[in-house]
C-alpha cells in the first residue's frame, strides 16, 4: 500500500517537473519570437544592391590588388 503511494507521488513530481520545464520552454520560445519581431522592426536588414555582380567585381579587384601587393612585398624581402 505504501509502495503504491510512493510510486504515485513519484509520478506526480515527475509530471510537475516536466510540466514546469515544458512551460518554461514555451515561454522562452514565445519571448524569443517577440524579441525577433521587435529587432527586425527597429533594425531592418540592409537592402541588397540592384546589381550585385558589380559590387562583387569591385570586391574581387580589391582582393586581387591586396594579394598582388602581399606577394610583391614578400618577394622584396
Amino acid at each position: 500500500m505504501t509502495e503504491t503511494n510512493l510510486i504515485v507521488e513519484g509520478f506526480k513530481f515527475m509530471g510537475l517537473g516536466m510540466g514546469t520545464v515544458f512551460l518554461f520552454l514555451i515561454v522562452m520560445i514565445v519571448s524569443m519570437n517577440i524579441m525577433s519581431i521587435i529587432i527586425h522592426k527597429f533594425f531592418p536588414e540592409p537592402q541588397a544592391d540592384i546589381n550585385p555582380s558589380a559590387s562583387i567585381k569591385k570586391d574581387n579587384k580589391k582582393v586581387v590588388a591586396a594579394i598582388t601587393a602581399a606577394i610583391t612585398h614578400h618577394r622584396q624581402g
